[in-house]
């Protein structure tokens, strides 16, 4: 029997009352949304959240976790409690990130240029600075420092009971000591949550359970990896260096030395530790639902090298003792991101879960998911936070591989592209070992292994990793170089691959598309889907393969968006939607070869007349029927193939075999995406949940005499724009290329920051989409981007770098002419 008073229906029920539960309470009122119910099994913060040290800082080389910290500090530093009248008890003490290394000193300069963009209070130093600031720690090696003045901590129940308070005074409703024992669906798509004081029905869910989150998943049905890590933290004894301080030292991060971090606990020293060995998981099947306010004891044996360390690099904290030892666990996701958005499969279930630094991350995260909760988009790229990054290979077991992989990692150099080879291979496509052979080096993309780039000339085939040039540029140059000279053959298998059919496909499918729908049977459409808000979900190639057939390919890690898109809007349509790309494998052959070397292979005419550009057909190659689609991201002649894995291995070595005569050579995703900047094609850095179709500049895929989802909203300010996706070009100094999220100048002034940069190899420069101020983005316009903390001459763009007139696709086999 329900309790007395308890509330029977919602628009939300949030489950969690940590910071990440509290938050999104607090930010869905502020949205308009005040029919909110949290539920949480003890006391608010009695989770994680309680035993969190409670530290923020700017030095984010993540544009939009960026964007979250500096609104969390501004909240924590005043807002909040302004609007609530709850204290928070903001420390604005200022922090350092040390550099002992030139490769940590790179990844400072990198997490200048991006916190430029942002508008960040934020400056490279040298230890001088530091000893001024802070003058007890030993430096003793350290070669510079990031100093983020604005940066401090905050206490971290009081922030919580703060944002609840927030959340209450604007309608929603907290109930305490009221756990929740099962979340299911009905058949009207409403949720259903059981508790322990009565039933809430409910349009909306959200997990926000933290260590439980997990198994509060399974009562659903779904599987939301992450696990539950330990870690440590020590508060000294009173510190009688600190007695007679006027002020606060600033928070002190030594990756290398402490794996953490050092600072002021009033007049007392706080070290945390992320020992960098023998991580400990807890919980893999469940965390005791009796738990409250839980720490393990301390393991000093586990975390002993680096708490030494921590001694000889604060020398006045050796001969004190430790008055506090705080053990406790933290989630995990296998990435290390959080689980912020919708869950697989699944309508109107949200996971607000998975953070593993829930103050320095929470409420500019929950921000986000109140806004896609109400409005149908975040105002930042969700991609690293969206939880259906995940498919059905993130088993417990994997999970628990992965997140002590990324714990150990947490202080690690967050180097670009850097490669997580725990629980590798999950996914192997049908030519990973052949590959592997000929030197590949693999990278993991929703589970599938593809190439990135290839060893070759006595280079190691092994990760290197630096934030300049190394020996892997020149391998990606002699990659780009053969397809744009001969031909060379991509292993493309971890493409998302969808088949929706039936009679109602193609009304579907024409509702959810900006572009006209293919026409024909073989006919290829580059198209975009929206959301209502008229913010990109994503980018696909639709192929007509029948009357009522429709094969749809796209980014991997957009597999189970897509799926979810297309179910979530279905009316009344007979469908069916089917995911191949388990099942199905591709191949990418591009060059001015690519004929001659597709010619031997199979008796299907190839030139203009019989096939196309951007067009589709059935082939047989190496007596297997394939599809082949006349197009090319290279923005060479080229085709992509796709058939089932059995098929895969056999159509590789004929097509191998006959385009050895013509120099063919493997190449990777790092050459593939080289030549699609070169071409000036936008991908998934540039087409985002933050921006509409004019603002990414790609309205040519447009139809305007046709009705889709988010039209509307896509039409209301193409004249107005915010900011708008410019092209550039930038010179190189020949160590340093740039990453993404620099910022970018006019006239001394930032106007807008990076999106996705890469060295041009056929056209000598360093190439970059950005979104910057409108007045800005006139082809011709003279601008500076900041690579590496220093500004660099650039340009915008009119036209593609190579090949605009897109001539090279559509050569043909006799006239040599294009089509």
């Amino acid at each position: 029997m329900a309790e007395q008073n308890f509330p029977t229906h919602a628009k939300v029920v949030i489950v969690g009352g940590g910071v990440m539960g509290c938050g999104l309470a607090y930010h869905l009122a502020h949205e308009g949304w005040d029919d909110v119910v949290l539920l949480e099994k003890a006391e608010l913060t009695s989770g994680s959240t309680w035993h969190a040290a409670g530290q923020i800082t700017h030095s984010t080389s993540s544009f939009g976790l960026g964007k979250c910290v500096d609104y969390n500090i501004g909240l924590y530093s005043g807002g909040l409690e302004t609007e609530t009248g709850q204290p928070v008890t903001w420390h604005g003490c200022g922090s350092f990130r040390l550099a002992y290394t030139e490769d940590e000193m790179d990844w400072l300069r990198h997490t200048l240029s991006v916190g430029r963009s942002l508008g960040f209070n934020i400056e490279l130093v040298g230890p001088e600075k530091v000893a001024e600031l802070h003058p007890f720690y030993n430096l003793e090696g350290v070669i510079g420092a990031l100093y983020t003045p604005d940066d401090g901590h905050v206490d971290p129940s009081n922030v919580t009971m703060a944002m609840a308070a927030g959340a209450r005074q604007k309608g929603a409703r907290i109930v305490r000591h009221c756990r929740a024992t099962n979340i299911t669906q009905a058949a009207n798509g409403e949720w259903i949550v059981e508790t322990e004081k009565g039933v809430i029905t409910c349009e909306h869910v959200v997990n926000a359970g933290g260590t439980y989150a997990r198994q509060m998943g399974e009562w659903s049905g779904l599987q939301l990896p992450m696990t539950s890590m330990t870690h440590h933290y020590f508060v000294t004894e009173n510190v009688p260096e600190f007695e007679s301080l006027d002020r606060e030292l600033p928070v002190i991060r030594d990756d290398k030395k402490v794996s953490g971090y050092i600072r002021m606990e009033q007049k007392r020293g706080l070290i945390g530790i992320y020992e960098k060995a023998n991580p400990n998981s807890v919980w893999h099947d469940e965390c005791p639902w009796d738990y409250e306010n839980w720490l393990f004891d301390a393991d000093y044996d586990r975390v002993m090298p680096w708490l030494e360390e921590s001694l000889n690099r604060m020398p006045i904290f050796a001969d004190l003792g430790i008055t506090r030892e705080v053990h406790g666990a933290i989630s995990h996701p296998p990435d290390g991101n959080p689980l912020i958005g919708p869950a697989p499969g699944v309508q109107n279930y949200w996971c607000c879960c998975g953070t593993q630094i829930g103050i320095g991350w929470g409420p500019g995260l929950t921000r986000e998911l109140a806004r896609w909760m109400v409005h149908g988009a975040a105002d930042i790229s969700m991609r690293d936070y969206d939880p259906r990054r995940f498919g059905s290979y993130a088993n417990k077991e994997w999970q628990v591989v992965k997140a002590e992989e990324d714990y150990c990692l947490r202080h690690e150099i967050p180097f670009p592209h850097f490669n997580r080879l725990a629980g590798r291979p999950i996914k192997p496509s049908p030519l990973y070992d052949l590959l592997n052979s000929k030197g590949a080096v693999h990278e993991e993309v929703y589970g599938f292994e593809r190439p990135r780039w290839f060893a070759r000339d006595g280079v190691a085939q092994e990760d290197h990793y630096s934030f300049r040039r190394n020996a892997v540029h020149d391998m990606v140059g002699a990659e780009v170089k053969a397809v744009r000279e001969a031909v060379g053959i991509m292993d493309v298998t971890a493409f998302t691959k969808v088949l929706v059919s039936g009679a109602g496909a193609h009304d579907l499918l024409d509702r959810l598309t900006a572009n006209k729908m293919p026409q024909k049977v073989g006919s290829i459409t580059l198209t975009h889907m929206l959301n209502r808000r008229g913010r990109i979900e994503l980018e696909t190639t639709i192929v007509k393969m029948g009357e009522d057939s429709y094969y749809l390919v796209c980014a991997a890690f957009f597999e189970q968006r897509l799926l979810d898109h297309l179910n979530h809007n279905q009316r009344d349509e007979t469908v069916s939607i089917t995911a191949l790309s388990s099942d199905w494998s591709a191949l990418s052959l591009n060059g001015p070869k690519a004929r001659d070397v597709l010619a031997a292979c199979t008796d299907t005419p190839l030139d203009n007349a019989s096939f196309r550009w951007l067009s589709a057909q059935e082939i047989t190659v190496s007596g297997h029927k394939v599809w082949a689609f006349r197009m090319s991201y290279a923005g060479e002649l080229g085709w992509e193939f796709h058939m089932p894995f059995a098929a895969c291995l056999d159509v590789y070595t004929a097509l191998w075999a006959a385009g050895e005569a013509h120099g063919i050579t493997n190449y990777g995703s790092f050459a593939m995406n080289v030549m699609r900047m070169e071409k000036g094609f936008k991908g998934a850095g540039e087409l985002t949940n933050e921006v509409t179709l004019p603002e990414a500049d790609v309205m040519r895929f447009v139809r305007s005499d046709k009705a889709y989802l988010g039209k509307e909203q896509t039409l209301a300010n193409a004249d107005d724009l915010p900011w708008i996706c410019a092209y550039l070009e930038i010179e190189p100094d020949g160590v340093e290329d740039g990453h993404g999220g620099e910022a970018v100048l006019l006239e001394g002034a930032v106007v807008g920051s990076t999106a996705s940069v890469a060295y041009g190899h056929t056209v000598g420069k360093i190439l970059a989409f950005a979104y910057i101020k409108p007045h800005a983005a006139t082809p011709g316009t003279s601008l500076k981007v900041v690579i590496a903390g220093e500004p660099r001459a650039a340009k915008v763009l009119g036209e593609a770098a190579y090949d605009p007139q897109s001539l090279l696709p559509r050569v043909d086999s006799t006239a040599k002419e294009p089509q």
